[in-house]
This record gives structure tokens, sequence and C-alpha cells, in this order.
């Protein structure tokens, strides 16, 4: 036997028994025995073996409930011609065809049994985005055709479904009652590795900086590869603490920093893609920024956390309750704020018709204020839900840019995917549609309105400083 196999083998029994040492001196009990006084070895070697902590009762229970994910799909690739023959024009003049280049991909995730009845399968929007079929391994390598029940890119969430009997669930945790030096487990396929178990603890809870999306990530140092994404984060009872999601690493490889999404959000994400298929965000209708420290003190304020309210919508959910500019927002639902970010994530997770607490400094002094969660009107939109010439183009109302150029209102295309029928309608990013079928369109529901079915539009543009029509069949 060599020496590296055998400190593989003989080194957790040897830190079993420091531990169990440790745990002996911390409970009071009396020291060990003096080296004078004779000590007799009675324990037997399968004695010893089952004071040894192990992980593995827990595992046999919660691995059966962690999958494998494998995607087909495909995805764009750029134009070999160049960004100019986006333009229809030029496709026409130069004689380049239209047809869209693709390349077909497989990736490879996990996922996690929240329901066995039902067959709900829990993992990241990542993991099947642009999928064309998902198919779901159970640790009993069975492997199924997965329907894609909903998925949300803000909160990078999806729900898929199984049709299988005999299926084991993992029972789901209370993420809020984590604790930084938590103990946890990472189950999932990292480089395909299926039923992979690695372990760490809860290295901190909160983070919001960590992505663009909402949410603010549990983040541990427990073994996370590329492959994990949609798998398992458990506490040492076997429960669903979080949804492991991203690494931080220069190399593409695990530096002992990931992030998992708590799974009390996860929770709150899952049964409205169930319900609905989507999440149905809403809105207070405020801009805001954090409060610095230089901020506070020129405010006058010894408060140096909390998010300050620079905008206010007019007829927003905010104005009707009284939310002013200036204001200093500390808290939300009793949960303290320390940046914007923090209250952009409590106010995106809640419904419409629901209610957030706002308690907020106002000059110094502190008020409370009960404001309910609009429509988000103001959410962007997908082309694929509107009419077929707009697939594959996102939209939403002008920005703060778009006004600084002079335009006040208008429908801002923010991304076309290179060859989708927008594209080849002639839609770039930064477009902004000021009409549609020559009626002026200033909100989303307006534009929805107008440009959903399929019949003709025409739309009227603004390009930079100049002015453009489309005619979509």
């Amino acid at each position: 036997m060599s020496k590296e196999f055998a400190v593989k083998i003989f080194g957790p029994v040897a830190v079993s028994a420091s531990v169990l040492a440790a745990a002996l001196l911390m409970s009071g009990a009396p020291p060990a025995a003096h080296a004078d006084i004779p000590v007799t070895a009675t324990a037997t070697a399968p004695a010893m073996a089952s004071m040894t902590p192990s992980l593995a009762p827990m595992l046999k229970q919660v691995t059966p409930g962690v999958v494998n994910i494998s995607v087909t799909g495909a995805m764009e690739v750029e134009n070999p011609y160049g960004p100019m023959m986006n333009d229809p024009f030029f496709r026409r003049f130069f004689g380049v065809p239209d047809q869209p280049q693709e390349r077909e991909f497989q990736s490879i995730g996990s996922g996690v049994i929240v329901d066995a009845s039902k067959g709900y399968v829990l993992t990241n929007n990542h993991v099947i985005d642009k999928a064309k079929q998902i198919k779901v391994r159970l640790s009993d390598d069975r492997e199924f055709d997965a329907k894609l029940i909903g998925h949300d890119p803000d909160t990078d969430l999806a729900v898929l479904q199984i049709e299988a009997d005999k299926l084991t669930a993992v029972p789901v945790g209370d993420s809020d009652k984590l604790e930084v030096g938590d103990f946890v487990v990472a189950i999932g396929s990292p480089f395909n590795l299926r039923q992979t178990v690695t372990s760490g603890i809860v290295s901190a809870l909160g983070r919001t900086e960590v992505s663009d999306g909402l949410g603010d990530f549990i983040q541990t140092d427990a073994s996370i590869n590329p492959g994990n994404s949609g798998g398992a984060l458990v506490n040492l009872r076997g429960e669903l603490v979080g949804v492991p999601s991203m690494i931080f690493s220069r190399s593409g490889g695990n530096i002992g920093i990931g992030f998992a999404i708590p799974v009390n959000m996860a929770k709150s994400i899952m049964a409205q893609l169930i319900e609905f298929g989507e999440v149905q965000r809403g809105r207070i209708g405020i801009t805001g920024q954090n409060l610095t420290p230089d901020l506070a003190k020129a405010f006058g304020m010894k408060e140096t956390r909390g998010a300050v309210v620079t905008r206010v919508l007019p007829d927003s959910p905010a104005e009707k309750a009284g939310v002013a500019s200036e204001d200093i927002i500390i808290s939300a639902n009793g949960k303290d704020i320390h940046s914007f970010e923090e209250l952009r994530n409590i106010v995106g997770l809640l419904r419409v018709g629901d209610s957030v607490e706002l308690k907020v400094l106002r000059d110094g002094k502190p008020k409370t204020l009960k404001v309910k969660i609009g429509k988000d009107d103001e959410a962007a939109t997908t082309g694929e839900n509107l009419h077929p010439s707009l697939s594959g183009a996102t939209f939403a109302p002008v920005d703060d840019s778009s006004r600084q150029s002079g335009i006040d209102s208008g429908i801002l295309v923010q991304n076309v995917e290179q060859g989708s029928p927008a594209a080849r309608s002639g839609l770039r990013p930064g477009d902004v549609i000021v009409s549609v079928n020559r009626k002026p369109v200033k909100t989303m529901d307006e534009f929805s309105k107008l440009a959903g079915g399929k019949g003709q539009l025409l739309l009227h543009l603004r390009r930079g400083q100049a002015g453009l029509f489309l005619l979509l069949q």
C-alpha cells in the first residue's frame, strides 16, 4: 500500500479522533490520564469505525433526489459576412442568403427533484437555455424526456417536469436559518461526473454584487464546478438550502468561491413558474442608488447604510404611498437594507398585489410607508410573445440614455439575436419604436396591443438622429 493511499484512507480517522477529543474538552470532561498512568487500548477496528462521523447515512436519503440533466440545443453564431450584413438592404444588394447561421450544442448540468408525486425538477435557467431537447437521468440510471414548465432568467431558475414513478424528492429546508460557518454539502454532476458530493461551510450570506440578476447568494467553499449548476446544496440534515449557480474563478475551475441561490427565494419563484409558467414580477416605481458615507454626510445623516430614492415615477405605487425623492430606505418588510440592490431583490420577488412595508428616513426623521406592488408596465418583453417577425428581439420602454438623446418616449429595442426573424426584418439594438401602424406607442401595454398578432406591421423607428420606416409581414 502506497503512503499516498494510506493518507487518504486513514486521514479522516485521525481528524475524527482529534475532533472527538476536542468535543470532550469543550464538554467539561476530565483531561486524559497522565503518561505515568497505564492506558490499555481496548477499542477494536469495527468499534472505531462505528465512532467515526460520516455523511453517508444522510447522503443515502438525499442523493436519489439529485439528477443529471443533458441538453441538446442550437445557438446563433456570428454572421460570417460581418455585422453590416445583418441589414436586409445590404444582404439583398450583395446577394447574401437569409438563412440563420446556427450551431448545435450539447451541455450538462444538475437538478433537484422537489415534488416526487408530480415529477417537478428544479434547476438553473442557464442549464436549459436555448434547449431543444432536455433529458433527465436519475441516480438509478433511468432516463426521461423533460418538459420545461417555466424559466426565469432574472433569478436563473427553471422548473422541469418528468413522468416517472418511484421518485425521491429532496426535503426543502429554510435558508433564512443559515449562518456563516454552517456546514453544507454540494451534490451534482461536475464535468458529467454524476452523484459527486463535496462539503464545506457557508462562507458568506447575502451576496448581491456577484450577479446582474435578482438574488442575494449564499457563498460557500464546498467545491462547485461546471456541471454542478442546478444541483443541491444541503445542510447536515439533508435539507435543500440552496441551488448552486455560479463560481468565481480565473481559470474556470473551483478555487473555493462558489455561489448558490437561497432555497427560500427559489420556492417563491418555483411556485409562480408552476402556476403561471412565468414570474409575474411587479414594481413600486422608483429609481435609486446606494447610500455612501459621502452621501450620508451630505444629507447630514448618521446612517451609512440604505438606499437613496433618486426618482419617484409619476402615478406609481410608490408615489401613491407617499414615497419621495431623497428618502433613504433603511428596511423593507422588516429586513435591513444596505444597498439599492437589496431593495430591488426584495421587491422583485414579490407578486403583483402584495405589499411591502418600507421604513424610510426623511430629513433625519423615521417614517413607515406601505406600498402595494403594482404591475410592471416597464418590464421588458420578447418578440416571440408579439409578432413572428419580431421574434429574437427584446423590447423595453426608453431608458435614461435614450432620453438624453432627445427621445422622450417610445419602445427601445434592447437586443436582437443574430439571424433571428427580427434581425432579418431590419431591427437593430438601440432602435426606438415611436409608432406602430401609425399609432404612437409610449408604454409596453400600448406596444403589446398594437404589435401583437400576425398581420402586417408598419414600424416608425428612431435610429440615432435619423427616422426610418420598416414594413413587417
